[in-house]
């Protein structure tokens, strides 16, 4: 029996199977829910380029903008897991959110160990196996190193 289920969401149009079998599951077991959002350098707004550092107006800019999209990203993202930990309440599952800053797939396990979760529900990546291979996935990652169960959906 699942207590504590643990599902990393990226983003409501491609994680909302994920987040109902998640829900679907919690219900059934009357299990608690943690959903994680998961900020990363890779798939965040990327840093000026280095070659225009040199311009201390440019540069000052450049970060102004910079700072103001990861804003964006955090605003976004809280509000995202604000919205579906509202849903997973009406649907009446305890939900909780954390969104924090790091490597997916190892901020995952890290969550699913200090959280002591009990199931990880996660999505399959939609890499092709040729790119799964030279770049890796973080379902594959987070399969290999959890602590806990993890369904693929």
């Amino acid at each position: 029996m699942f207590t504590k289920i643990l599902t990393p969401i990226q983003d409501t149009m491609t994680d909302h199977v994920v987040f109902e079998r998640a829900l679907g599951i919690a219900k059934q077991h009357q299990a608690r829910l943690m959903l994680l959002n998961v900020l990363s350098a890779g798939a965040s707004p990327a840093l000026p380029n280095p070659s225009l550092y040199r311009y201390p107006l440019v540069t000052d800019e450049l970060m102004k903008n910079y700072q103001k999209k990861w804003a964006d990203e955090e605003s976004l993202g809280l509000k995202m897991l604000k919205s579906l930990s509202e849903q997973a309440k009406a649907a009446g599952v305890s939900a909780e959110f954390s969104q924090n800053f790091g490597n997916v797939g190892r901020v995952i396990c890290h969550m699913a160990e200090n959280w002591e979760a009990d199931l990880i529900v996660i999505r399959r990546p939609d890499k092709s196996k040729m790119d799964e291979l030279f770049l890796g996935s973080i379902s594959n990652y987070v399969l290999h190193h959890a602590i806990c169960p993890v369904l693929s959906v």
